[in-house]
């Protein structure tokens, strides 16, 4: 099946390969967009990170900062810095770099499995996800429509399937609410049992819906107007262990936006309501300048 080709590939690209005991070096799968997808920058961050650390430690918190664009036609270069292995925690500092200039800084904290107070945030009550119909069957007439040649992950071969539980019109979305449900996972069943690549997953699709849902009150169509939209910084905390290849809930809001910005949060749930991450993330939001 071509989502194993496509799963296979994503995952290639998101485990790196190491030149030296701490410098990696990342390739880019193109999903439509101008430029290098924030998620995948993130996601292969936290990856070379990962592969500093010791595997009895699982990634706690991350917090990154996209300086330049990247070019996608490029390879990035992710130099790790070791900075504390403590008793309980790790700490890892990773720039990614292009042609000599960093285009991203990264912070992330891991730490051993130990046991402590517990409660989290009721899941929200939404739709299931064997009633809702996919990205990818929703957006195949808008691609043809407005000629959209890669749909990314709303392709149905693509190796992460999204069920969105509000129904929006693309076209003429109005003005809406500032929160949206998406469920998602990961079709391929050959990782169920590596806990550390499931959160670099999950932290590569943390990056999509999440700064468009800032624009949903202000009756904008991104395939009507020429919009600026770009990550500025991302901080994602992991819980527990996310079950990738099991339904996952993805609940965002974006409490506010402005000068030209827009803040968003998440989070994730389990089908069954187990909270397993969060996140927070500002990005630029405006009308493309015109060039004169």
């Amino acid at each position: 099946m071509k989502h194993l080709l496509l799963s296979k590939h994503l995952l290639e690209t998101l485990q790196l390969e190491q030149l030296d005991k701490k410098l990696f070096r990342g390739n880019t799968i193109d999903i439509g967009s101008p430029i290098v997808f924030g998620g995948q920058v993130l996601a292969q961050a936290l990856s070379a990170a990962t592969q500093t650390v010791s595997p009895d430690r699982f990634a706690h918190s991350l917090h990154a900062y996209f300086i330049l664009p990247g070019d996608k036609s490029k390879p990035i270069i992710y130099e790790v810095d070791t900075i504390r292995d403590g008793g309980s925690f790790t700490t890892r500092r990773v720039v990614a770099i292009q042609d000599g200039r960093p285009i991203f800084n990264f912070s992330a904290s891991f730490q051993k499995r130990q046991e402590g107070f517990t409660h989290q945030s009721d899941m929200p009550k939404v739709a299931n996800p064997e009633d809702l119909p996919s990205f990818s069957d929703l957006f195949k007439k808008i691609a043809t429509k407005y000629n959209i040649k890669s749909m990314g992950l709303f392709d149905e071969n693509s190796p992460i399937e999204a069920r969105p539980v509000e129904d929006i019109d693309y076209e003429n979305p109005g003005n809406l609410p500032p929160y949206r449900h998406v469920w998602f996972r990961w079709k391929d069943d050959s990782i169920q049992n590596n806990p550390a690549l499931h959160r670099i997953i999950l932290a590569y699709f943390s990056d999509y819906n999440l700064l468009t849902s800032a624009l949903l009150p202000h009756n904008i169509s991104f395939l009507k107007r020429k919009l600026q939209i770009a990550s500025l910084d991302h901080a994602m905390w992991f819980h527990c262990d996310p079950p990738i290849n099991e339904w996952l809930l993805y609940a965002i809001d974006s409490p506010y936006a402005g000068h030209a910005r827009g803040f968003s949060r998440g989070q994730i749930f389990t089908q069954s309501g187990v909270m397993v991450a969060s996140v927070a993330q500002e990005g630029m939001i405006r009308f493309k300048r015109e060039v004169k």
